[in-house]
């Protein structure tokens, strides 16, 4: 995030391993602020999904209660979260197969200090991305939605008040300047009173 102001990023840890945790730890950013949580199990990690909104999740696969490729993809498809799983060489072939075109990012145990850095790195950009891209379209659709009120209640003028498009419009704007609001909370205001 190069001249933003820093954001808060929050990982969830799945494991039932310290000595995976404590590398997964040493792998995070040094710069920025990074808050972990650690569940245990899928189960307590679903639980923890509810309650808070997650950057980036890492699953010590297998779990003590499931393999971990059905949480990734339920994390990945209801809550927006990147994710990564390791998984020993064993699985690794199958649950890529079954993950990778969710964009499940899948690494290989042990893990290597310098990988599971990367992905980290990579997928909170990626987050971060997102989460630029989906502000963009909220003001876009803001601003959509504040268009058509002013064209509805320009209209309603037009008919109701018998003036042109171009009054109606200096009429709103006028309205808005004097009482220090939005045109769309002046917009708002005439739809009600008209209909």
């Amino acid at each position: 995030m190069p001249g933003n102001v820093q954001r808060r990023n929050n990982i969830l840890v799945v494991s039932g391993s310290d000595q995976f945790d404590a590398k997964v730890h040493k792998a995070l950013p040094e710069k920025g602020l990074v808050f972990v949580d650690k569940k245990k199990t899928a189960t307590l990690a679903r639980r923890s999904l509810l309650e808070k909104r997650y950057d980036l999740v890492v699953i010590n696969a297998p779990l003590s209660d499931e393999m971990g490729y059905d949480l990734a993809m339920d994390i990945v498809e209801e809550y927006g979260s990147s994710v990564i799983i390791a998984t020993p060489p064993e699985i690794y072939d199958a649950i890529w197969d079954y993950v990778a075109d969710y964009g499940i990012m899948v690494i290989l145990k042990p893990l290597d200090d310098d990988h599971i850095s990367k992905g980290v790195r990579f997928l909170l950009a990626t987050q971060e991305r997102m989460r630029l891209y989906e502000e963009r379209m909220q003001k876009l659709e803001d601003k959509m939605e504040e268009l058509k009120l002013v064209s509805q209640a320009k209209i309603l003028l037009m008919e109701q008040k018998h003036i042109s498009e171009k009054e109606a419009h200096r009429l709103i704007g006028k309205e808005a300047m004097d009482h220090g609001v939005s045109r769309r909370m002046v917009a708002r205001s005439i739809i009600d009173s008209f209909g």
